[in-house]
């Protein structure tokens, strides 16, 4: 499909050819016309020199009618000089016509290669513009600025390739925007890791300070050994959260399904955790199918429900419950985790999948913001959907579900 200067340049051609055939009837016409003229005009002049030498009139009219020739014809005219050989400006009144002919046609000829070159020009002037309007427009893809984009939706395999062109672009800036996002991310997330890490560290300097003026004294030694180990371990928690995020950011973790009961996962889940409810006054408890099974990677999967839990114990009051229960549909399997405290707030509850994020509310709470995103990013990565749902004051609920078709 042709785009519209090219369907205009054709359209020319057209016009050009058609005019071509125009004038050349229009000099055969003429010629016809002349060739006429011509040969009236020497029959006129020989019919004139006979009569003046006294030949009648009918032998004139005879001579100028007849269409034969004979040998003393042509040996007379031999010996006059008048052959195919003799050139025409020697011949009377033959020379005049020739010149004025082939003026005639040069002329006209002229006038049409005028015409098609100024046609053809004009063509091709259009078109370098709009090539050299492209390349300026790549040159500033090339340099970043997208304000400005190729033609499109328009005809023509130039304006294909145009297109493909802004689909090259659009790759491009999305890949930019992609870099910016995460340059900004990785600033965030470099920033955010000093911070949590600034307070153990100082605590630890504090601590190590303390005991090394008080070395002979065994209940400091012992109350700041306590407290550096548990800073430790904040460390060592924060640290493995962060190790766990950049694999499955980097995509070098390979989610390896198996097929296991929901139960025998969720007891893995809060084998660690039930021991901080006890001491905590806290239940944990379960709820469905004993027999209930499907296919998951077993230790990551485990891994995200934990961390849903353990955020329940961290937002949930003593005396208080966390439920985990688990249902199938013929096409989902959803693990819920639901608790009895405090809930979320309005406009904290679209910002909680957010690493690092705090609210408020919360920041007397242990942890540091990377739970709920980790938990977010395993079920994801495995082609399921966490969602929340929670009121203030009225605990929260962070359901996992599974389709049972990609099992």
């Amino acid at each position: 499909m042709c785009d519209r200067q090219v369907r205009q340049f054709v359209m020319f051609l057209l016009l050009f050819a058609a005019l071509l055939l125009a004038v050349g009837m229009m000099l055969g016409t003429a010629y016809s016309h002349a060739a006429r003229a011509l040969y009236l005009t020497r029959s006129a002049e020989i019919a004139s020199a006979l009569l003046e030498q006294g030949v009648s009139e009918s032998v004139v009219a005879t001579a100028l009618q007849s269409d034969s020739t004979t040998q003393e014809g042509t040996h007379l005219l031999d010996l006059l000089g008048m052959t195919e050989q003799t050139p025409a400006a020697l011949l009377p009144t033959l020379g005049a016509f020739r010149w004025m002919m082939n003026g005639a046609v040069l002329a006209v000829c002229a006038a049409l290669v005028c015409f098609l070159f100024v046609g053809t020009l004009c063509f091709l002037r259009t078109r370098r513009a709009q090539y050299d309007r492209a390349a300026q427009i790549v040159r500033r893809y090339l340099d970043g600025d997208f304000s400005i984009w190729l033609p499109q939706n328009r005809e023509g395999s130039l304006f294909q390739l145009f297109a493909a062109v802004e689909q090259l672009a659009t790759v491009l800036q999305a890949k930019q925007q992609a870099e910016r996002q995460a340059k900004e991310q990785l600033k965030t997330t470099i920033s955010d890791i000093s911070h949590q890490l600034k307070t153990p560290l100082a605590a630890m300097m504090m601590y190590q300070e303390i005991l090394a003026d008080e070395p002979e004294n065994t209940a400091v030694v012992r109350e700041f050994a306590v407290k550096m180990g548990a800073s430790l371990r904040r460390m060592e928690g924060l640290i493995q959260m962060l190790l766990k995020i950049a694999r499955l950011d980097a995509g070098s973790v390979r989610f390896v399904r198996q097929e296991v009961t929901v139960a025998a996962l969720v007891q893995r889940a809060v084998q660690d955790l039930t021991t901080r409810a006890q001491c905590e006054g806290k239940t944990i408890r379960m709820e469905g199918e004993l027999a209930q099974r499907f296919a998951c990677d077993p230790a990551w999967t485990a891994e995200a429900v934990g961390n849903l839990v353990k955020n329940a114990l961290d937002h949930t009051e003593q005396g208080g419950s966390v439920c985990v229960s688990w249902s199938c549909t013929p096409v989902l399997l959803q693990i819920k985790v639901e608790d009895d405290g405090c809930g979320i707030a309005p406009e904290d509850i679209h910002h909680i999948f957010k690493r690092f994020y705090r609210s408020e509310r919360t920041l007397d709470t242990p942890g540091v913001g990377l739970g709920l995103p980790l938990a977010k990013a395993i079920t994801e990565g495995q082609g399921g959907l966490l969602s929340v749902q929670s009121e203030p004051g009225q605990g929260a609920a962070f359901t996992i579900s599974f389709p049972l078709t990609q099992s």
